[in-house]
């Protein structure tokens, strides 16, 4: 029997012609330049891509001229699009990495209600801009998080059950594709593209550009409500996120106590649930709302923390993973819910774990996430009630790794329907994409990669490979 090849080593990127399409006016910086080991730097750090070399336009105009360098030199092209990656998906090893941090852009429509955002914006500034106006765009709960990102991989957060996912507010994008060209696209101009762009991830180009819908969320109620975990309290939580008014949203933690100076010291290292709400709804029916999350709370001996306040929502957006030479290892799931059963085996494998620090993470979805049809954009999960996240932090990869097993098994464990979150996803691998993108959504990108990405430029991703 024949032995299978190696695969071929990928195009070099012809570094000394991408610093003369680019001109002095966006440095190109390779892996013997000074300056390059923070220009390849990916928050939250310890992830060690070596991209051939990086580089940060200050414009559309440059990131097309960096494409056409790595189109003709048939290289491929990561994208960085101004946030966090904790899996660094960010880069890739011998890729010409393109980091998006300088396009940060914000132009607001007040009376039309719309925005253009640069492709490497943050959420927190976009929505500390928009709320400024008492507006605001559904992206996660996380401030440093790249608008790009989430966007593109469908966007869960604070405000998904009242106003969906951030695709669902997405009404446009300016894309350089892998020839170079620029593309603007909308419901009605490169519809496909469009469609694809909704959750397809950063699989058919560079959006340079976003235009969003903005709707009127100026004070909310939310914070942080933080109990002890119990098989009782964690089921009880996330049941009570999911029988709440779409107006209530809640991120919900399941972990160690973290040793800060707000939390008890006899609870430090205990496991706790930390649920993350908004209500978005009348002000005035708020407690109404939270009463259940604070009912649960009572039953579980009372809360260690209630942070739940009345504040602008850009207040609530977090800040991102702590910084430092930290690696993770995740698993996504779906899930219709969690049961008793289910939160003691969770907590069982939480406490038994040695891992740094190590999680789980359950969003609560239905409501306006559900109302959008599953064939209306590329995230096709709609039905979903749950969107999961198990995940273990060591110091290094070869840590990180070795908690891998026990992250699956776990995810295993808690999964109660197919499919996953693409931006949960750990890696670029054909699993990870087959089960983001089920069925007839599959084909459709994979048809869309072959117009606008034959050649699988675009590859440092949950890679769809072209028809």
């Amino acid at each position: 029997m024949s032995q299978p090849s190696n695969p071929p080593t990928p195009p070099a990127v012809p570094v000394d012609a991408l610093r003369t399409a680019l001109g002095d006016a966006t440095p190109v910086v390779a892996p013997d330049d000074d300056g390059y080991h923070a220009a390849r730097a990916i928050e939250p750090g310890g992830v060690e891509q070596r991209p051939a070399a990086v580089v940060r336009p200050a414009d559309t105009d440059a990131v097309v001229r960096a494409v056409r360098v790595a189109r003709d030199a048939g290289a491929e092209v990561s994208v960085r699009s101004g946030g966090h990656s904790v899996f660094g998906l960010g880069a890739a090893d011998g890729a010409l990495t393109l980091d998006l941090r300088d396009l940060d852009s914000f132009e607001l429509d007040v009376d039309g209600r719309t925005a253009w955002a640069g492709g490497g914006i943050t959420a927190g500034a976009y929505s500390r801009a928009a709320g400024q106006h008492g507006l605001a765009t559904p992206f996660g709960d996380t401030g440093t998080v790249g608008v790009g990102g989430i966007t593109l991989g469908g966007g869960v957060g604070l405000l998904s059950r009242s106003l969906g996912m951030t695709i669902d507010s997405l009404l446009g994008a300016e894309v350089v594709t892998a020839d170079g060209e620029v593309v603007r696209t909308d419901a009605d101009h490169e519809p496909d593209l469009f469609w694809a762009l909704r959750g397809g991830g950063g699989n058919f180009g560079v959006v340079t550009r976003f235009r969003f819908a903005l709707h009127e969320v100026s004070q909310v109620v939310g914070g942080v409500l933080l109990l002890p975990a119990t098989p009782e309290s964690v089921a009880r939580v996330v049941a009570a996120a999911q029988a709440a008014p779409p107006e209530l949203t809640m991120v919900v933690m399941v972990m160690p106590a973290p040793p800060m100076p707000m939390i008890p010291a006899e609870h430090h290292g205990g496991l706790v649930v930390m649920a993350n709400a908004c209500w978005s709804g009348p002000l005035d029916q708020a407690d109404t709302a939270l009463a259940p999350l604070r009912d649960v709370a009572a039953r579980a001996g009372g809360a260690l923390l209630d942070g739940l306040r009345t504040a602008p929502y850009p207040s609530l957006l977090e800040g991102g993973p702590e910084g430092g030479p930290l690696v993770a290892t995740g698993r996504t799931f779906l899930a219709d819910g969690l049961d008793e059963a289910a939160a003691a085996y969770l907590l069982e494998q939480l406490e038994g774990s040695d891992a740094l620090m190590r999680a789980a993470q359950l969003r609560v979805l239905g409501g306006a996430v559900s109302d959008v049809p599953a064939d209306a954009t590329a995230y096709a999960h709609r039905g979903a009630r749950l969107v999961g996240n198990v995940a273990a932090v060591a110091r290094d990869a070869a840590g990180a790794a070795g908690y891998t097993p026990w992250v699956e098994a776990l995810a295993d464990r808690l999964r109660g329907a197919e499919g996953a979150y693409v931006n949960f996803s750990l890696d670029g691998g054909l699993d990870a994409a087959r089960a983001a993108y089920p069925g007839a959504t599959w084909e459709r990108l994979r048809d869309v990669k072959r117009r606008y990405d034959p050649q699988n430029r675009f590859r440092g991703n949950v890679n769809v490979p072209p028809a």
